[in-house]
């Protein structure tokens, strides 16, 4: 669970740069304090009232210093050349170095923290993304580092100075008149007790608001994501009154709740601060009437009691800031806070100390059970043998279990019992990045990344040339559609392939597998939504690789598996019958029903 700490802890790694910043800062918040002190101190001089001893001595010492005579004309040349080295000291020092390093520290953490969660996202488990979209955890992501960006340079460069400069000004009230400082401070601690205790119920509020948010958000994603289907079904009508009825909710509550909630926070803090200033006024009146203070500590303290009073308005624009960003910092450490997946691969890029693994292919499945939910298994006991260089298929009714087998292959989960070994090797024990690249797998839904041809064939390896790109495209039958591409290998194929039909990203996708020259190659459903040429295009790249590796094909269409070695029929999670296409169809079983009913159809 997220706390408060992980807020602060995000900028651990620049804490040297931000002291420094803050350090500086609440210096010159401090030193401004001089000016109304000394305008005080000038008022005494020309009211012939006297400087206070610790100034007097200061200008003794400065007028020994330089052999000048001590007069009241010398007095005020010191006292205005301070004022003039504080206002402009702090004028020249504040933009260039202070607003400088806050931004530097803001903008150095999102470049590195954006980077983590990049890793985060990469290192999590597939069952993350069963529960969580991309725009849900693209907008959790965008809004925490955007949100820590723009907090820290108001939290750090004037939050924290306006605290200091605020205790600034009671001692130095303190030092004219101890009680005067003492109610300060009183009615300042009543402010901050009465504000936390008020804001602690709007962040509450701001949390719920954020998961409805994200709720929102993954909505539109899948608006867009599925927006064919949405224009098919001509549901825009409806899609549009749904999530005009969540604005309108997500803006009673801001608006009925959160808003007011601060408003009502303002106003309150106002009226506390007016009554204050109007008490000092009066002490203080009292005080210099009846003689206990003079009239430049009267013109300092008042003057410098209502600067401290004006921070309260700015101190609590900076906590409502903050406070209205609190959730969405907080939902981001949360994210961050996920635990990384079993199947999570090393991302140090420093070169791998191990030699690159190779494999003949053999692959053991020994008493393999598994199941999303330890009460419902999906697999039951399973045990096969694939031989190197063996065309092997998987088949069964939907929900048999075939694509699990192939995401525990890939140890996107573990098995609950059992082992798979490859070459004799639990892949348990193996480096699962290593281990991966050794593996290769067209889908029945191929993912096309925006860009080039070209681009999404290098994918899985970036450093294959140019001939060996047209090699595989040859064998995958990709050069069959290449030259009716505008700009053949270099044209843009679009999101998720939109300029591409299905048999064309089907070939693409068994391209870019083999380009990365697996040890296993597996096709899941890659010709189930295909029409016959297209089918009969990707079986004829199939064909091709025979006896070249090891190849797993898990179809519905019988028609693909004709010439596997081995034919493995699942049936409720378990192996029902095994054999070759014709030993299949002569035992007469599940498989025997499947192909009657395909024939048939």
């Amino acid at each position: 669970m997220a706390k408060f700490q992980d807020i602060v802890f995000y900028y651990r790694r620049y804490w040297p740069m931000a002291l420094l910043s803050i350090g500086v800062t609440s210096i010159l918040q401090v030193a401004d304090l001089l000016v109304p002190y000394t305008i005080g101190q000038i008022l005494n001089v020309l009211s012939g009232q006297g400087l206070d001893l610790a100034t007097e001595r200061i200008i003794v010492a400065i007028a020994q210093l330089i052999r000048f005579p001590l007069n009241s004309g010398f007095i005020l040349v010191v006292l205005v050349s301070l004022i003039g080295v504080v206002s402009i000291g702090g004028a020249i020092v504040q933009p260039w170095l202070v607003y400088r390093l806050d931004w530097n520290v803001a903008y150095q953490a999102r470049r590195d923290h954006l980077q983590k969660a990049l890793e985060k996202i990469l290192t999590l488990p597939i069952s993350f993304y069963d529960d969580n979209n991309s725009g849900r955890v693209g907008g959790r992501v965008d809004r925490g580092v955007n949100n820590h960006t723009w907090v820290y340079p108001q939290m750090t460069g004037q939050l924290v100075p306006a605290i200091v400069r605020v205790v600034g000004i009671v001692v130095l009230i303190g030092f004219i008149d101890w009680r005067i400082a003492l109610f300060v401070l009183a009615s300042f601690a009543l402010i901050f007790v009465f504000s936390v205790q008020y804001l602690k119920q709007l962040v509450q509020q701001d949390l719920r608001m954020e998961r409805y948010a994200e709720d929102t958000e993954s909505r539109t994603s899948e608006i867009i994501t599925n927006i064919k289907t949405v224009k098919a079904f001509a549901a825009e009508a409806a899609e549009l009154a749904q999530y005009r009825q969540r604005l309108n909710r997500e803006f009673k509550v801001v608006d009925s709740r959160i808003l007011r909630g601060f408003f009502k926070l303002g106003a309150s803090q106002t009226v506390i601060v007016r009554v204050s200033t109007v008490l000092v006024l009066a002490f203080t009146l009292l005080e210099t009437v009846e003689g206990r203070m003079s009239l430049g500590h009267f013109v300092t303290t008042f003057t410098v009691a209502s600067m401290a009073y004006a921070e309260i308005v700015p101190l609590s624009e900076r906590v409502e800031f903050f406070a209205r960003r609190y959730a969405s910092m907080l939902r981001f450490h949360e994210f961050m806070q996920e635990p990384a997946g079993v199947d999570a691969v090393n991302l140090d890029y420093s070169p791998c100390p191990m030699p690159p693994y190779r494999f003949t292919g053999k692959i053991e499945l020994t008493h393999v059970t598994f199941g999303y939910s330890s009460a419902r298994p999906v697999l039951q006991d399973i045990s096969f043998t694939i031989e190197p260089h063996q065309t092997v298929a998987l088949v069964g009714r939907s929900g048999a279990g075939k694509s699990t087998l192939v995401k525990l292959l890939f140890r996107y989960f573990e098995p609950q019992q059992g082992c798979i070994r490859i070459d004799g090797k639990d892949i348990r024990q193996l480096d699962v990045g290593e281990y991966r690249k050794r593996l290769a797998i067209v889908h029945q839904d191929v993912d096309v990344f925006n860009g080039t041809l070209l681009d999404n064939l290098l994918y899985g390896n970036p450093k294959a040339t140019f001939e060996q790109v047209q090699a595989t495209c040859q064998v995958a039958r990709v050069s069959e559609f290449i030259q009716q591409l505008p700009q053949g290998y270099y044209t843009v194929v679009g999101e998720n392939g939109v300029r591409l039909s299905g048999g064309q990203r089907q070939r693409l996708g068994i391209a870019r597998a083999l380009l990365v020259e697996p040890d296993v190659l597996i096709f899941d459903e890659a010709t189930s939504n295909l029409d016959s040429e297209s089918e009969r295009s990707i079986q004829l790249a199939m064909r091709s690789l025979a006896g070249t590796r090891t190849v797993i094909i898990i179809a519905h269409r019988l028609s693909t598996v004709r010439e596997a070695d081995k034919i493995i029929v699942l049936d409720q999670g378990q192996i029902a019958e095994v054999g070759t296409h014709e030993a299949l169809l002569h035992q007469g079983g599940i498989y025997h029903r499947l192909h009657l009913l395909q024939t048939a159809s």
